[in-house]
């Protein structure tokens, strides 16, 4: 993590930022006690928990995708469910059920797993279409419909699901709408050669002791994280920052290549990642390199390719690759820009 840096704005947005960062570092810490050398995708995960923006991990299995996810859970503390998504899963086993008590003599509302601080589905892709549009209204609107009354859910509400792109038998891919409603997608990779030895040197040391996982505290609250994200969303935004962003999401639209672009959701969801990044990094203002970092993770899941481009073997990170590169940066210095500090 970066310390605070000047930018030509209020000390009490320098104060802002360091409270960012030491949450960030805290979480970070604590999380990198059960998993290795993932640094990155620790902290694109929390700049979405600043955004309160949901996460899809797809990787192949075995990489971490379920112990990062519940990693991260413990180390916010609140309120943890975990669903396991299987085909006869059932969109009440998600939102809850209505069910009549005999004793009251009226109906009573169980709440299912969804009325949680943060929600791990595990393979979500298992599900059937009809269990995954269950949760299109909780991702996006943060409330559940019972008997046509909205409920609304806790604040914060995080949904951390994890997918196998390889398996394909039982699986229902994701729709748009759905994979829509992701803030970013993120894949862990295979640990390189030194991180896989202190995997197992980590094991071998462990001796008789519970997994990490097992006896891992929080180290912060629920919200402690709104507190963060209150300070988040104080980073400066210049408009060519902003014009950026926004110039990245309508190239996607005009790209060649692209069937169906980001949408004006993508570009704002692209805005805010960007500027949790820069909390993170200890900045108190948004810089061109924070988009960059982030317009694959959140642009990439949101393109359509043309049937072309597929065939030719073309993929969202080669497009998106592409729009960025060909994007003019805004010039440090110039309006809506922090100038660095003199001396």
């Amino acid at each position: 993590m970066q310390t605070p840096t000047q930018t030509g704005l209020s000390t009490a947005a320098d104060r802002d930022a360091r409270s960012v960062v030491e949450f960030g570092a805290r979480v970070a810490e604590n999380v990198a006690r059960v998993i290795v050398g993932k640094d990155a995708a620790v902290e694109l995960l929390l700049a979405a928990m600043l955004c309160e923006g949901h996460v899809l991990i797809e990787d192949v299995p075995g990489v971490g995708k379920t112990s990062l996810a519940r990693a991260l859970a413990r180390s916010i503390g609140g309120v943890f469910r975990r669903i396991q998504c299987t085909p006869d899963l059932l969109p009440s086993d998600i939102g809850g059920v209505s069910f009549f008590d005999q004793k009251a003599g009226d109906f009573r509302f169980r709440a299912g797993p969804v009325f949680a601080n943060v929600v791990l589905a595990d393979e979500i892709n298992r599900a059937t279409p009809r269990t995954q549009s269950a949760l299109l209204e909780a991702m996006e609107e943060r409330t559940v419909s019972v008997e046509g009354e909205p409920v609304p859910l806790p604040r914060p509400f995080l949904v951390l699901a994890t997918e196998n792109p390889i398996e394909l038998e039982g699986t229902f891919p994701l729709p748009e709408a759905q994979l829509d409603r992701f803030l970013i997608r993120l894949a862990l990779g295979y640990p390189d050669a030194t991180e896989e030895d202190a995997i197992l040197l980590r094991e071998r040391d462990r001796g008789a002791d519970p997994p990490p996982l097992d006896t891992l505290a929080p180290v912060a609250s629920p919200a402690e994280l709104l507190a963060a994200a209150d300070a988040a969303r104080l980073v400066h935004v210049g408009d060519d920052v902003a014009h950026y962003v926004a110039s990245i999401a309508r190239a996607t639209r005009a790209h060649e290549a692209v069937e169906l672009g980001a949408s004006p959701r993508g570009a704002l969801a692209l805005f805010r990642a960007a500027r949790a990044l820069a909390a993170l990094r200890g900045r108190s203002a948004t810089l061109p390199d924070d988009v960059k970092t982030l317009a694959a993770p959140v642009l990439c899941h949101r393109l359509i390719l043309a049937p072309e481009a597929r065939l030719r073997g073309r993929t969202p990170v080669d497009i998106v690759a592409e729009v960025v590169a060909g994007t003019p940066v805004p010039v440090e210095g110039a309006a809506g820009l922090p100038r660095p500090p003199d001396g």
